[in-house]
C-alpha cells in the first residue's frame, strides 16, 4: 500500500485486518521463551509500506558514503573508487535477490537467522545470529563516535563524551517506543538523506561544470592529475593500482552492509507478502543512483591526494563538505553537517533496532538466554534492547585516540562480519533452492522470484567473490615484510580477520557440542507457518490519484 494511503485501507480493512493480526500475533509469541505464569506477547507488526521502503533505502545510504568515501578515494583514486563500489554494488544485489526471494515467502521473526536453521544448520544459524549481533553492536559506537566529531564541526570546546551521551539516550529513545516509532522515524531520516544525497550529486554536477561562487570548471582535472588510479603504497605499474581498487572493496562493503535489515524488520512488517518484494525489486535502482552516482561525483570534486580525506588526519570529513568548502560557498556547509548528523543517528537507531531483535530472534530458538526474548505487551524486546544499548559506551573509546582511526577499526570489524553475513544467506539460498527443486515448487509461483537466480546463479556468484574479498582483505599488511624497518600492524590485522576466523570456530563448536546436522532438501519445510503469513496478508486499493501512483512507484 502506498504511504499516503494506509490510514484509509486500514479504516476500510479493518475489521479483517485486525482479526487477522491479532491471531498472528497470538502464533508468533514465543511459548517457550517465558516461565509459566508470564505473560507472552512477542514481536507486533507495525511497520508500514513507506516504513518498510524507507528502512531499506536508509539501509544504503549512510556515514560509510557520506565519510567512509574519502578514504576509499585516497587508496583507489576516482576511477578505483568507482569500480570497487560497482562491483560491491554488484555483491550486494546479488545478496539482496537471493534473501528476497525467501524473506517475501516466510516473513518470520529472526529474518535471514531463523531461515538457515529452516533450510541449512541450527549451527549455521547459531553462527550467524550472533555475527549478526555482534555486527551491530560494534558498529553502533562507530556512528555515535562519528556523530560526536561531527558536531566538532561547529563546537570544538565541549568533551565530545558530553555529544556521545546525548546522541545514545537519542537513539535509544526512538527504540524504546517501539518498532512504529522507529519505523516513523527512519521514514523522516531516510527521507533526509535521500534529499541530501541527490542535493550533494545535483550539486556536484554544478560545482564541477563552473557553476559555484569561484566559477571554477573541474570537469575530469582530478582524473588527469593526480590521475584515476592511486599507486597503492607506492608500488608501481598495474599492481599498484589493482591494490589500490582492492583496497576500496573493504570500505565499500562496510558502506553497503545494512540493505539486508528488511530481513530483520520482516517480522514487523505490515502486509509482507506484498511490502517486501517492494522493497527489495528498487533496491538496484538506489545503488545505481545513490551509491554509484554519489562516488562517481566524489570522483570529480575531490582530488586523492588531499590530507584531508585520510581516517588517521584527525579528524572525519565528508568528500561532499571538503569539495564545497573548495568552492567556496558559504553556509552550505553547516547545512550539510546537519544532514550528515541526522544520518549518524538515523545509522545508530538502526544498529540498536536490529542487534535487539538479531538476539531476540536467537533466545526464541534458545540459542541465547531465553531473557532476551522478553517482551512489554506492546511487542517491545525490551531486555535485548537494554543490553545491546550498553555496547554504545564503547564509543566513548574515541575519546583518547585519534577518533578517525577508532572509526577505521569498527568499520574493518563490521566489514567482515557483515560479509560473513551476506556470505551465509547466500549459501542459505543456494539450500534453499536445492530444495524447491526437490520438492517440485516452482519459483515463479512465489511473491518474489529474482530472475538473476536462475541456478542459484546471483548467489553462487556472492559466495566466490565475498570469499576472494575475505581471505585478502588484509593483504597490505604483509606489504614491505623481510625489509629493513617493517612493522606488523596487530591492531588492522585482528579487526580484519578475527570474524573471519570465529565464524568456522562458531560454527564447528556448535556442530560438535549439539550434534546438529545439514538438513536434507526433501526434508526441508517449505509450510510451516503460512496460514498465519497468508492471514498477515490482504489485498490493497489501487492508488487514486496521481501522487499516490508516484508514491507507489518509489515505493
Amino acid at each position: 500500500m502506498s504511504g499516503l494511503n494506509e490510514e484509509y485501507d486500514e479504516k476500510k480493512y479493518g475489521d479483517q485486518y485486525s482479526t487477522q493480526v491479532g491471531s498472528a500475533q497470538d502464533a508468533h509469541a514465543p511459548e517457550t521463551a517465558f516461565g509459566e505464569g508470564e505473560v507472552k506477547v512477542g514481536l507486533k507488526r507495525q511497520l508500514k509500506a513507506r516504513h518498510m521502503a524507507m528502512i531499506s533505502i536508509g539501509g544504503v545510504i549512510g556515514t560509510g558514503l557520506f565519510l567512509g568515501t574519502g578514504s576509499a578515494l585516497a587508496n583507489g583514486g576516482p576511477l578505483g573508487l568507482f569500480l570497487g563500489y560497482t562491483l560491491m554494488g554488484s555483491i550486494c544485489y546479488s545478496v539482496m535477490i537471493s534473501l528476497g526471494e525467501m524473506i517475501a515467502f516466510l516473513p518470520i521473526p529472526g529474518g535471514h537467522i531463523k531461515l538457515a536453521e529452516r533450510f541449512v544448520d541450527p549451527a549455521l544459524s547459531f553462527t550467524m545470529g550472533w555475527n549478526y549481533w555482534y555486527n551491530w553492536v560494534i558498529i553502533l559506537p562507530a556512528e555515535l563516535s562519528a556523530a560526536a566529531v561531527l558536531i566538532n564541526f561547529w563546537n570544538a570546546t565541549i568533551n565530545n563524551a558530553a555529544w556521545i551521551s546525548i546522541c545514545l539516550v537519542v537513539v535509544v529513545t526512538i527504540n524504546l517506543f517501539g518498532a512504529g516509532a522507529y519505523g516513523e522515524a527512519e521514514f523522516w531520516f531516510a527521507s533526509i538523506k535521500v534529499l541530501t544525497i541527490t542535493g550533494l550529486i545535483i550539486l556536484g554536477i554544478i560545482i564541477t561544470s563552473g557553476g559555484g561562487p569561484n566559477h571554477q570548471s573541474i570537469g575530469f582535472k582530478y582524473w588527469d592529475s593526480p590521475g584515476p588510479f592511486v599507486q597503492y603504497d607506492g608500488i608501481a605499474g598495474v599492481t599498484g593500482r589493482f591494490l589500490g581498487f582492492f583496497a576500496v572493496l573493504t570500505q565499500a562493503a562496510f558502506s553497503y552492509i545494512g540493505t539486508e535489515i528488511v530481513a530483520i524488520a520482516a517480522g514487523e512488517a505490515k502486509n509482507p507478502r506484498r511490502n517486501l518484494p517492494r522493497s527489495i525489486k528498487k533496491v538496484y535502482i538506489r545503488i545505481l543512483v545513490f551509491y554509484l552516482g554519489g562516488t562517481f561525483i566524489i570522483g570529480l570534486l575531490v582530488p586523492s591526494d588531499n590530507t584531508s580525506l585520510t581516517l588517521n588526519s584527525g579528524t572525519l570529513k565528508s568528500p561532499f563538505v571538503i569539495a564545497i568548502r573548495n568552492a567556496g560557498i558559504p553556509v552550505l556547509p553547516s547545512i550539510i553537517n546537519a544532514c550528515l548528523l541526522t544520518s549518524a543517528w538515523s545509522a545508530a537507531s538502526s544498529d540498536l533496532y536490529t542487534s535487539s531483535r538479531a538476539i531476540y530472534g536467537l533466545a526464541l530458538t534458545h540459542q541465547a538466554p531465553k531473557i532476551f526474548a522478553r517482551t512489554t505487551r506492546n511487542g517491545l524486546p525490551y531486555v535485548a534492547l537494554a543490553f545491546c544499548a550498553t555496547f554504545g559506551a564503547l564509543a566513548y573509546m574515541s575519546l583518547g585516540s585519534t577518533a578517525g582511526v577508532v572509526f577505521g577499526y569498527f568499520a574493518n570489524l563490521t566489514a567482515s562480519a557483515g560479509l560473513l553475513t551476506w556470505w551465509g544467506i547466500c549459501v542459505t539460498y543456494t539450500r534453499w533452492y536445492a530444495g524447491l527443486k526437490a520438492q517440485g515448487i516452482n519459483r515463479k509461483t512465489l511473491p518474489y522470484c529474482g530472475t538473476l537466480n536462475k541456478g542459484a546463479f546471483a548467489a553462487w556468484y556472492a559466495i566466490v567473490l565475498i570469499s576472494i574479498i575475505l581471505v585478502f582483505q588484509g593483504f597490505d599488511l604483509f606489504l614491505g615484510a623481510g625489509e629493513a624497518g617493517y612493522v606488523f600492524d596487530h591492531a588492522t590485522f585482528i579487526t580484519d580477520y578475527l570474524p573471519v576466523w570465529l565464524f568456522p570456530v562458531i560454527y564447528l563448536g556448535y556442530k560438535f557440542i549439539k550434534k546438529t546436522r545439514v538438513v536434507r532438501a526433501e526434508e526441508m519445510d517449505f509450510a510451516t507457518g503460512l496460514d498465519v503469513i497468508e492471514a498477515e496478508s490482504y489485498d490493497e486499493p489501487p492508488p487514486r490519484n496521481f501522487v499516490e501512483r508516484i508514491w507507489s512507484w518509489i515505493m
